[in-house]
């Protein structure tokens, strides 16, 4: 059992991360989606649609940093060493933008334009900040006796950037079908819209992210154009399907397909990532098991987890079942 708990809290952490970014993504896609509406009440309506659930999709990021600290401190350290600066900017951003959604209701006619800029900015900012993160994590942290070596600056490169920008795209994606979902007349229409767009800008930066990703390290190149190549193939494949059934449903007016096959993409282009940079958790060369914390306090923490994660599911499914089917227009906040 010892032997297996490094790969279980690894597990919890995936899982954690990649709720966070499917539940946290299509509203923080909302407020990217922004500078396209500008109409009020579409924006209303737009806000409503995560007003009762969009708080309780950041407890899984809480679950991913937390369980980051108790399973792997070495990894946490070296990480948020070599991260702090985009982390900082993403975390006030995120607090910037829990303030504009609280003030928006609240704000006189002539004063809520500020609480939509506000909100824009800070949905864009955190989701950028977010996919920087993502790209240094990628391109590798040097780190010597469990210490980081690199500058304050090195996560500020091209392809850093790029990934923001990518992740930017992505999150607009999962925002507009979320809101062909929920929404209906004009408003969904102009997701369908948009929506189709969006899926052909996600299509290409995945493919540019896939070619450029084996040049920053050629051990990643290895993985995918090496021996295993043939046994990873069928995630491209994967990808390529889940979009042309997205933008089929697209096509057809189906409401929601196109947010099934945008979390697909988003899990496979997920997954492809980690595929490049298993078993390390701190590229390129600390794995799970150099940065693990002692059998008996990953073992401890385990239990806390047993216990909350089953209850953060079972508040989360009952949130998103009692707040279920179409926003209107005149809906209230609460």
């Amino acid at each position: 059992m010892e032997a297996n708990l490094p790969l279980i809290w690894a597990g919890i952490i995936l899982f954690g991360i990649m709720m966070y970014i499917i539940m946290d993504g299509f509203d923080l896609g909302i407020g990217i989606l922004y500078p396209f509406f500008s109409d009020r009440h579409d924006r209303d309506v737009m806000m409503n649609t995560v007003a009762p659930v969009w708080d309780g999709n950041e407890t899984w990021l809480v679950l991913g940093g937390a369980g980051l600290l108790a399973a792997f401190p070495q990894a946490y350290s070296i990480i948020l060493s070599a991260l702090y600066l985009p982390l900082i900017f993403m975390l006030m951003a995120l607090i910037f933008r829990g303030v504009a959604f609280e003030f928006r209701f609240k704000a006189r006619d002539h004063e809520r334009h500020f609480w939509d800029k506000a909100f824009i900015g800070g949905s864009m900012a955190a989701t950028f900040f977010q996919g920087v993160t993502l790209g240094a994590y990628i391109r590798g942290i040097p780190a010597v006796n469990g210490v980081y070596t690199g500058g304050a600056l090195d996560w500020l490169t091209p392809f850093s950037l790029f990934t923001g920008v990518g992740l930017l795209a992505t999150y607009a994606l999962l925002g507009s079908t979320w809101l062909v979902m929920k929404t209906s007349g004009e408003l969904q229409a102009t997701c369908y819209r948009l929506s189709r767009a969006l899926g052909l800008v996600l299509l290409a930066i995945i493919a540019i992210i896939s070619l450029w990703t084996p040049f920053i390290d050629s051990r990643i190149a290895a993985r995918w154009f090496g021996p295993d190549m043939w046994t990873l193939l069928p995630i491209p494949l994967l990808v390529l399907f889940c979009f042309y059934q997205l933008q089929r449903a697209l096509a057809r007016k189906a409401e929601v397909w196109p947010f099934v096959f945008t979390l697909a993409l988003v899990f496979l282009g997920y997954v492809g990532l980690g595929i490049s940079v298993w078993p390390n958790i701190v590229p390129p060369d600390i794995s799970i098991q150099a940065a693990s914390a002692p059998p008996q306090s990953q073992g401890f923490a385990l239990v806390g987890a047993v216990i909350i994660i089953p209850i953060i599911l079972v508040y989360t499914a009952w949130g998103y079942y009692v707040f279920r089917g179409k926003v209107h227009a005149g809906e209230g906040y609460h």
